[in-house]
């Protein structure tokens, strides 16, 4: 017997077998049929809801994104917090790796994934973008952070680190990471007007996730 499911809840149970066999098998070498299969439906009921594979990973790297951000909002939401505290917990939140989220990035770090990557990169500075321009307008009525164009410098920041610091685009050794993320932690402080050393936690953010993959 056919079993009638919510609407919600079928496209959510395809989201999760395609993630999971994106994450093992790679988007690659994944598909249609294979997700077919693990779901166990009809080819007419996945096109329903997905018109290809790269529909449904877009919606998985939506998905992704949609979870951070409600993060960063409910962090940035709370009255008992000063700004950087938030910073620092937005920060944070947003570099951790559940695993099966690392595994996914690193399937958009494949050649054949770049437009959905640079999609993905984009869609995190727009999200992302008014959560913080409204920390940092906190920030600076609390008088910790001073700058005449809070949300264009959330923008350039967001933009630069998402790019310059992305693994999957540019290959640097550790050393060069770590140079590069002092080198953020001093522009971050600058163009913020914040006090010097306020950021230094993001040094220890790229040590720790050295450490982690060294650990894999």
């Amino acid at each position: 017997m056919r079993i009638s499911k919510n609407p919600e809840d079928r496209k959510t149970e395809i989201l999760d077998a395609a993630e999971m066999l994106f994450t093992t098998k790679g988007y690659s070498a994944t598909t249609v049929n294979d997700i077919l299969s693990k779901v166990g439906i009809a080819k007419g009921t996945f096109y329903y809801y997905f018109q290809s594979k790269e529909e449904v990973m877009d919606a998985i790297v939506m998905r992704f994104i949609d979870k951070g951000v409600e993060v960063a909002k409910a962090v940035a939401a709370d009255p008992n917090l000063k700004a950087p505290e938030k910073l620092f917990q937005i920060i944070v939140g947003q570099r951790a790796d559940d695993g099966q989220k690392g595994q996914m990035i690193e399937e958009l770090h494949q050649v054949n994934n770049a437009e959905m990557h640079q999609k993905s990169l984009v869609e995190t500075i727009l999200q992302l973008t008014p959560v913080l321009t409204e920390v940092i307008e906190q920030g600076i009525e609390e008088g910790v952070f001073k700058t005449p164009f809070p949300k264009e410098t959330v923008e350039f920041l967001l933009a630069s680190s998402q790019f310059l610091l992305d693994e999957g685009i540019f290959q640097w050794e550790h050393q060069e990471i770590m140079q590069k993320a002092t080198a953020l932690t001093h522009i971050i402080e600058t163009t913020l007007g914040a006090e010097k050393g306020s950021f230094a936690y993001i040094l220890g953010m790229y040590d720790n996730e050295k450490e982690r993959k060294s650990n894999e």
